[in-house]
């Protein structure tokens, strides 16, 4: 083979300078070494690194390599035929050969701008940063899913007390349309703070969802305020004739490689694993997380005293006039809390398993779960509790939604009752 003009691979210049995200210096480090890294996608980019470095007769025998080894691997297919092509005619863009194929190429090219971007800005997965999203884990919460759609990512982190371990870091598919779904039949993923409601059984699912899948509870309570509709959202897999799917190619699901979501699947607790889904993560020292999380958590400590306290207007100032669950707004919620205080002569509750999740795509919105075990002078009951608190104009936080933590039988369409959870939340 002859050697290959470096001129014929300017489109690795070109998606460097194109894709490169800018970096902030103090988030400087690696991957954990705990992270899954997907063989093939390690072997791409060890193509497009010896093309970088005109190691084109390596380039081309590694990309050879990898086609072999996966040949449902769309992206290495074209990556391997420019480099074929390039021998006698030097392209100027990736997948220029094969521009009369454009509608085809373009999700190619969306895709391995993303994979680039993604490896470029590794600092964002490092130890001591946190994503500002995980204010506190619960006991309970092993680990937490959280889903970058700017970089086509999914993360998972492993919850080790008062550190997070990454130990997934995956390729993942959104809607067609984009993000921020808000109606059903729109072919865009959610944006929120969601609970994997099932496991289902691979034996069940049709062969487009691949290996396995975990259906979230879209809508969810600040969806259903919102007045969101829509069902089916899971985490699944591809097709068996397919390694992934583009950037965007799903009607609201998220998909990743069938390895990865039958690893995924493995891990996680119905129920419990929180997946976060956001259009892009943003990052915070552990220093600053801690205050957050402390701060916070002296709010919500204060609003369990002052409800034992039987003081309503004390009790009352923890809600927001805009108050409102799915029976009462504000007015009927304290009107209801000071009857049933006058009943008792004491109040005593105890939280335990709490969570703190930043909402994303809301500003200054945070959703609190934790198992609450109330015991009053005429009433005792344990239940798990979910309350969405913002932060108001005056700078304090109150309580805008509040009820038990369920799942509705919205959340189970198109779900067979064998594979559904008998969980309750």
């Amino acid at each position: 083979m002859r050697m290959l003009s470096r001129s014929g691979f300017s489109w690795i210049i070109v998606a460097a300078l194109w894709i490169a995200p800018a970096v902030d210096a103090t988030q400087s480090s690696i991957y954990l070494d705990t992270a899954q890294i997907d063989d093939h996608e390690r072997a791409l980019f060890e193509v497009i690194d010896d093309v970088s470095a005109g190691r084109l007769t390596s380039a081309v025998e590694k990309a050879r390599r990898l086609t072999e080894s996966n040949s449902t691997f769309r992206l290495a297919q074209l990556v391997y035929a420019d480099l074929l092509k390039a021998q006698d005619n030097p392209m100027q863009s990736f997948g220029g050969h094969y521009a009369s194929a454009n509608k085809d190429v373009a999700p190619l090219l969306e895709e391995v701008r993303r994979r680039l971007a993604h490896r470029d800005s590794e600092p964002r997965l490092v130890q001591g940063l946190w994503p500002e999203y995980l204010v506190q884990l619960s006991a309970s919460q092993r680990q937490v899913i959280l889903v970058d759609a700017s970089m086509s990512r999914l993360h998972v982190f492993a919850n080790d007390g008062n550190n997070l371990l990454l130990i997934g870091d995956y390729f993942v598919s959104v809607g067609k349309r984009g993000m921020l779904k808000a109606k059903e039949g729109d072919q865009r993923s959610p944006i929120g703070v969601y609970f994997i409601t099932s496991r289902l059984d691979p034996r069940e699912l049709a062969d487009l969802y691949g290996s396995a899948a975990l259906p979230i509870n879209y809508p969810n309570e600040w969806d259903r305020r919102l007045g969101r509709t829509g069902y089916g959202i899971w985490l699944h897999g591809v097709p068996s004739d397919t390694y992934n799917r583009a950037p965007f190619a799903s009607d609201g699901c998220l998909a990743l490689t069938n390895r990865d979501i039958a690893l995924l699947s493995d891990t996680v607790d119905v129920g419990t694993t929180p997946v976060i889904i956001t259009n892009r993560v943003n990052w915070l020292s552990a220093r600053d997380m801690a205050s957050r999380r402390q701060t916070f958590l002296k709010r919500v400590e204060q609003w369990k005293k002052d409800w034992e306290s039987r003081d309503s207007a004390r009790y009352a100032r923890h809600y927001s006039k805009s108050f409102r669950n799915e029976t009462m707004n504000y007015d009927r919620w304290t009107r209801h809390k000071r009857r049933v205080a006058k009943q008792k002569t004491y109040i005593k509750l105890k939280l335990s398993d709490i969570s703190v999740f930043q909402y994303p795509g809301e500003t200054d919105l945070r959703v609190v779960s934790f198992k609450q075990d109330y015991r009053s002078s005429n009433f005792n009951t344990r239940s798990r509790k979910r309350q969405y608190w913002r932060k108001e104009s005056d700078g304090e936080w109150r309580i805008v939604y509040e009820s038990r933590a369920k799942f509705l039988p919205i959340h189970f369409r198109g779900i067979p009752y064998s594979a559904r959870s008998t969980a309750s939340r």
